[in-house]
């Protein structure tokens, strides 16, 4: 008899994203990170998942779990916040990790400050979730679990 491991999905928010529901409402609404994160481990639950997240202002603590992940995660979400625009550590620890990526931005990117139009994680990612707010978590994990259900049916044919 086969148990089959429960897939694990790793959701990253990077700086300043403690301060949701107080920072910025206009742009950013008003949910909470407690928000955000119950939000992406009820989708996961709903596809019999589970989602581990991580929210730090320190590119390196994100950086290490990332890296953590190989093993422990089958996929990582990750909204990097103002790292998108800056870091490539974050964008190279994501390729070298090999783990099926999406990116989530709360606000759309791309109706903002032009500063904020680039993001160094697009590359890296499969798929890039912006201005949908909360519900963008919810996509990410929609998208990861059929993706990796279909993945893990195909194989077993």
């Amino acid at each position: 008899m086969t148990t089959e491991r429960t897939r694990n999905l790793l959701v990253l928010n990077g700086p300043n994203l403690n301060l949701l529901g107080t920072r910025e409402p206009a742009v950013y609404g008003t949910d909470t990170l407690d928000d955000v994160e119950a939000a992406a481990v009820a989708a996961a639950e709903s596809h019999g998942w589970t989602a581990d997240c991580i929210q730090s202002n320190h590119e390196g603590d994100l950086i290490d779990a990332i890296h953590g992940a190989p093993g422990l995660a089958d996929a990582i979400i990750i909204n990097p916040a103002a790292y998108s625009h800056t870091s490539v550590a974050i964008r190279d620890a994501l390729s070298g990790v090999g783990l099926p990526v999406v990116e989530v931005h709360l606000s759309n990117i791309h109706k903002r400050e032009e500063f904020r139009h680039h993001s160094f994680v697009s590359a890296v990612a499969e798929v890039v979730i912006c201005g949908a707010g909360i519900a963008g978590y919810r996509m990410a994990v929609d998208y990861l679990a059929a993706k990796l259900d279909a993945a893990a049916g195909s194989a077993t044919r």
